[in-house]
């Protein structure tokens, strides 16, 4: 379960590579030109389909929801980016690097792998300014602590959370969010980043849940054992019938209807506490 607990580790980069405040290509016209994507199994939309890995959703039920069933996405349906994408004018959503080919690079590309991370062992770190990169989006990790997997194996004591978790990834986006001030102020001239707050948005997710539709806030739909957290999903495994009532759609990642509603939030928010200092949508009319 190592594997599949550094997921929910990292934060996730998602970078806009943007020529004008709006563009026309093949997916229609689309408010960015590109949309560039970098992170982990939250995000990840077939990158380790062929790669020999524990870290795959290439297999049934992942993907029950989606038009095009299990393609590698770690949920039921579609993921935050997908939806984002949406929202950016890509209705065909932005293709998996291991697929896209040609020309289609420059209008965008999905580079996440699920467990990857911001070690140095997990990979490179590439200078995306001087790639071009001018609008960049920078998400924060969300309350660890509290997914179906440490609910499973965490003794309770003091929470149902694991607090001493939840307690170091706060630091962590407290030094993201001042690293994003940093770039603001002019240490990388004409670039402009963003930073969500995914463990707030998520925390207001579950806090007030039912407002959102929610009922099942601590289990998986799909899963094995204690809180359907002890195991993850596996191959033909039947899953929860009401999804959308559901927060998490296995021991570590959400389901579409929590990333329908993550997405538009970080998209649209008119409060700096989930988008910060501005919203996406904001991001690419600059």
């Amino acid at each position: 379960m190592a594997i599949h607990q550094q997921y929910y580790l990292w934060a996730m980069l998602l970078s806009l590579y943007l020529a004008a405040a709006e563009a026309c290509n093949n997916n229609g016209c689309s408010q960015v030109p590109g949309f560039f994507i970098f992170g982990d199994s939250l995000v990840d939309n077939g990158n380790n389909n062929d790669m020999l890995t524990l870290a795959r959703a290439d297999y049934s039920p992942y993907g029950v929801d989606f038009p095009n069933g299990a393609t590698g996405r770690f949920t039921n349906g579609r993921t935050f980016v997908d939806v984002l994408a949406q929202l950016l004018g890509f209705p065909n959503y932005i293709p998996p690097y291991a697929e896209a080919r040609g020309r289609a690079l420059l209008q965008g590309a999905n580079y996440a792998s699920g467990a990857s991370g911001i070690r140095d062992e997990t990979g490179n770190n590439l200078e995306l300014y001087n790639l071009g990169a001018r609008k960049v989006v920078v998400a924060g990790v969300g309350p660890i602590g509290c997914i179906p997997y440490q609910l499973a194996r965490f003794d309770g004591k003091g929470s149902r959370c694991n607090d001493e978790i939840n307690s170091a990834i706060s630091l962590f986006n407290a030094g993201l969010r001042r690293a994003v001030d940093a770039f603001n102020r002019g240490r990388l001239p004409g670039a402009r980043f963003v930073y969500l707050d995914s463990f707030q948005s998520s925390q207001d997710l579950v806090e007030n849940a039912t407002s959102y539709g929610f009922e099942v806030i601590d289990e998986g739909c799909c899963g094995v054992g204690r809180n359907n957290g002890q195991i993850t999903c596996l191959p033909l495994q039947m899953p929860c019938d009401e999804r959308w009532k559901y927060v998490f759609w296995d021991a570590f990642h959400p389901t579409e209807a929590a990333n329908v509603i993550l997405a538009k939030r970080a998209y649209a928010s008119k409060t700096r506490s989930h988008a910060y200092p501005i919203n996406i949508q904001h991001l690419a009319l600059l």
